[in-house]
């Protein structure tokens, strides 16, 4: 069955709670193992029935915002899902009581009842309504943004499809493409910053509900961090600092030179070479051949993988008008099917979905035979290793997608990796700042995303940039609204890819083991835990990056980017 068959019906609120509060009732009253785990099941599969149809719903939304009735049907989750997971947490609440708790470990692992605990922290009834506004806040922003129309070059453009005119080789298209883009973006300005306070002010008064001091500890429980918290992120971040800014530094200097430029300003950042930056040859139906060339050689499984993925439609790749922007990959329970969402515009980016996207579907596809929900998906922070270590598993590849500029796509791919840690880190600091005090003015939230930029990018230059030099390039970032505390979790899985790259370079064999022993584990274990499976160093370890970050910079070394 292909995708655009898959059946979608919205879920009778009502008959769910029914079902689930009836599996419940005979979960607390079993004297026996087996009917305890014959009730959790019962409930498993309501809550991926409901999944299935909350996923479906939301990636037909995003393929078109402009369509009413799937933007009715993204409404209906924003204001049922809090139902579900009040569902969910009685049931973490009676498997936190039950007298079957240990025998009940021999099938369920020890891990779902940590999460259960911290689960709880996260929810209360009477935080419903609060629940329904703040997703409804968050979706407020992905529509902003989808709905950006910016006038250039005779057409419109989205944000997405703007990217290739801001890494033009001719400067003064840059520098008008810019422009183009803060103008549309000024008028967006106030009701950004107005979107940004209400979540704010919700997501506190959420915390201060649930008895959390602010919202960054009830963040922290919301996704699953069971250990590792802010003060280890806090000296993970001044390693980022201490190693990485420095190395960026160069780097830019590096690009200034390359592209023969007195002063590097912001429109310049885009563009890696005077001769252009490395572009996929062909389009996408010949891109996708090539991805299915690679992961029919890199394994068995990859092979079968992507074959799944064409053969039932599971990937929407191209940027289109009403698109919502970026790219994104989940699965379809009851299909269990992975599906791809992105917006190709013809850069780089569409070959890193290709393999950053992938790599998450693979992770999903190698562990859906988990039938404990919460097995299916590790977190976030592990998530992102199985998607960032697949780019470098494509390098022997790259030269199918970008053939005489397969050394142009590697040196910019290694040098974005390590942009992508100072880019994370300053997302995060930015967070921790806004949600410790949320009473700062929208004002001063400005002068404090500034004041970060400096000390990350130094060497970010705004021009004549008004709207930037005040403060407010972090307003389309869709992290901050929409899954806040997430981006750092990219820079700790870039980290353990960098690992991965360093690996398979001297034994791929043994590095593509781990990774998939990594991948079917799905989330079946907690962080460290599943970096000791994989036998990865743990970022926070102190003096972790000076290790691991100078065998990084010495393959940009050994590349003479001046040629290219």
């Amino acid at each position: 069955m292909k995708f655009q068959d898959y059946t979608y019906e919205r879920p009778n609120i009502e008959k769910v709670k029914n079902n689930f509060n009836e599996a419940l009732e005979a979960f607390k009253n079993a004297s026996k193992k087996d009917a305890a785990l014959k009730a959790i099941d019962t409930m498993n599969q309501i809550r991926f029935d409901f999944s299935t149809m909350s996923t479906i719903s939301n990636i037909r939304h995003t393929i078109d915002t402009r369509d009413e009735f799937y933007d009715e049907e993204k409404s209906f989750f924003d204001q049922n899902g809090p139902i579900m997971s009040e569902l969910v947490n009685n049931f973490y609440k009676a498997l936190l009581k039950t007298p079957l708790k240990e025998t009940l470990k021999e099938n369920l692992g020890d891990l779902l009842f940590k999460k259960a605990e911290n689960a709880l922290k996260t929810f209360d009834p009477k935080i419903m309504p609060l629940l329904r506004e703040e997703n409804q806040l968050a979706s407020k922003h992905q529509k902003i943004t989808a709905s950006i129309e910016i006038p250039f070059k005779d057409d419109t453009y989205n944000l997405s499809q703007m990217r290739v005119f801001i890494s033009d080789k001719d400067r003064a298209v840059r520098k008008a493409a810019s422009k183009a883009t803060e103008n549309v973006l000024l008028t967006k300005e106030e009701e950004l910053d107005q979107l940004y306070d209400d979540l704010v002010k919700v997501r506190t008064k959420i915390a201060h509900e649930l008895g959390f001091d602010n919202f960054i500890e009830l963040a922290y429980a919301r996704l699953g961090r069971t250990d590792w918290d802010k003060d280890d992120v806090l000296g993970y971040r001044q390693q980022i600092k201490d190693v990485v800014v420095p190395l960026n530094k160069k780097l830019t200097e590096r690009k200034r030179k390359r592209l023969n430029l007195e002063t590097l300003y912001h429109y310049d950042l885009s563009l890696d070479y005077l001769s252009g930056n490395a572009k996929p040859k062909g389009d996408k139906d010949h891109l996708v051949t090539q991805a299915k060339k690679m992961y029919e050689d890199i394994s068995k499984e990859t092979d079968e993988f992507f074959n799944f993925m064409l053969s039932r439609n599971l990937m929407d790749l191209e940027a289109k008008k009403g698109k919502a922007g970026g790219g994104y990959c989940t699965m379809i329970p009851n299909y269990e099917s992975p599906f791809i969402f992105s917006n190709f515009n013809g850069t780089k980016g569409d070959v890193d979905v290709l393999t950053h996207e992938a790599g998450h579907a693979f992770q999903m596809y190698m562990s859906r035979h988990h039938e404990v929900p919460e097995y299916r998906m590790a977190g976030f922070e592990v998530s992102e290793i199985h998607s960032m270590s697949m780019e470098f598993f494509a390098w022997p590849y790259i030269d199918l997608f970008f053939e005489e500029d397969s050394e142009k796509y590697k040196f910019s791919h290694l040098s974005q990796a390590l942009m992508l840690l100072s880019y994370g880190a300053s997302i995060d600091e930015f967070q921790h700042e806004i949600y410790e005090h949320p009473d700062m003015t929208i004002k001063e939230r400005k002068e404090l995303w500034r004041s970060i930029e400096k000390t990350y990018f130094p060497y970010r230059i705004y021009d004549d940039n008004d709207y930037a030099e005040r403060g407010n390039s972090w307003q389309i970032i869709m992290h901050i609204f929409i899954v806040p505390f997430y981006m750092i979790d990219y820079t700790l899985a870039q980290v353990c890819a960098f690992q991965y790259f360093n690996r398979s370079i001297k034994d791929k064999k043994e590095a593509w083991q781990s990774y998939v022993k990594l991948c079917k584990a799905g989330g079946s274990r907690s962080f460290t835990e599943l970096l000791d499976l994989a036998e990865l160093k743990n970022p926070f370890e102190k003096g972790s990056l000076k290790t691991i970050i100078p065998s990084i910079e010495d393959v940009l070394n050994k590349i003479d980017d001046s040629k290219l």
